[in-house]
């Protein structure tokens, strides 16, 4: 089989950018469900809404902090690999919560496809690590 043509793979200098790309999309991603949770939903609204759920009120505040902190670190690239394996927890949750809506997140209540697919994002991300436009060099 013959080698793979110089047209159809990508420069090697590009994969850094790819994977920051990642990052970042992933960052802003949960920076924003935290946004939401916080001026959208409140926080007493969220926290109704994870007991409503038969879960504790603390929690809540756990997956906002989560996803806010979480969301920041991944953005500016620090300690990018920890960061993306401490959120799989966060997605893995409201993955089996949105279990019974079905497949697809525009099911009514919001399936589990999206954050299945945002948690193996994650763990390629994880995998990754941070690539360019990084501050966590800074932070070995």
């Amino acid at each position: 089989m013959n080698a793979p043509s110089s047209a159809m793979t990508a420069p090697a200098n590009i994969q850094p950018h790819a994977i920051a790309l990642l990052r970042v999309s992933l960052g802003v991603m949960a920076l924003a469900h935290g946004l939401l949770k916080v001026f959208v939903f409140t926080l007493p609204g969220t926290v109704g809404y994870f007991e409503s759920l038969g879960l504790p009120g603390f929690l809540a505040y756990l997956t906002i902090l989560g996803e806010l902190g979480g969301g920041l670190a991944l953005i500016l690239g620090i300690y990018t690999r920890w960061v993306s394996l401490a959120m799989i927890p966060l997605l893995l949750g409201a993955t089996s919560i949105h279990l019974g809506n079905g497949w697809m997140f525009s099911n009514e209540g919001g399936g589990w496809e999206f954050p299945l697919f945002w948690t193996v994002a994650l763990l390629v991300q994880a995998g990754l690590g941070s690539g360019s436009f990084s501050l966590g060099r800074f932070f070995r």
